[in-house]
């Protein structure tokens, strides 16, 4: 019997115990397929203090975890200028994103979120939401934690983050470490967080 297909749109920066606590009660009884967002400008991925891990790392966090037990993708993706994809709906450029996130999916699907105002998004664009409980503990929080522990101060990141991406945010602390200190240049719209670099 072929699973119903369960999208989970993230930023998954970092991937944290909630995150894997909300895929694993999507497996249950699912196809799990992951989509942690990308913002690209001239062919290269943004990063910045709000998106530190590039897709490959959190890819990486999501394999040492889940294994080949789910798939992990990179289909949602925006390009600069992120200008173009408002207002969504009308702009065609926003629809361009949903076929992108259905590539390869059957009608029998439904996509995840904890934010209420994406979900009212998603709604709008036919992406069948289902609005889970948004966790007390989220990705930004943990991210201002490690940001703390790299600048010299006390700080109890690793106990929301599972061991294996624990390990992984070690390996790769200098990236932790440069945008330690740099302001946060991300603009909100809609539930959803852009870069500013690019966003016009």
């Amino acid at each position: 019997m072929q699973l119903t297909v369960a999208i989970y749109l993230a930023h998954l920066n970092p991937v944290t115990k909630a995150h894997v606590e909300i895929i694993e009660n999507l497996k249950k009884a699912n196809e799990v397929r992951v989509f942690p967002v990308i913002f690209i400008n001239k062919g290269k991925e943004i990063n910045s203090r709000s998106f530190p891990f590039n897709f490959e790392l959190r890819k990486k966090m999501l394999q040492s975890i889940f294994g080949e037990s789910i798939s992990v993708l990179s289909n949602y993706a925006f390009s600069a200028p992120f200008i173009k994809y408002m207002p969504p709906l009308l702009s065609p450029f926003s629809w361009n994103i949903k076929k992108q996130i259905l590539d390869g999916v059957s009608d029998d699907y439904f996509t995840y979120t904890g934010d209420k105002v994406e979900g009212f998004v998603l709604k709008l664009y036919g992406l069948k939401p289902r609005i889970g409980t948004r966790k007390t503990i989220s990705a930004s929080f943990v991210k201002e934690k490690m940001f703390d522990a790299a600048l010299g101060n006390d700080s109890d990141w690793e106990n929301y983050v599972p061991i294996e991406v624990v390990k992984i945010i070690h390996e790769n602390w200098d990236i932790v470490k440069k945008y330690s200190s740099v302001e946060d240049l991300t603009y909100r719209l809609l539930g959803m967080k852009f870069p500013k670099h690019g966003f016009w």
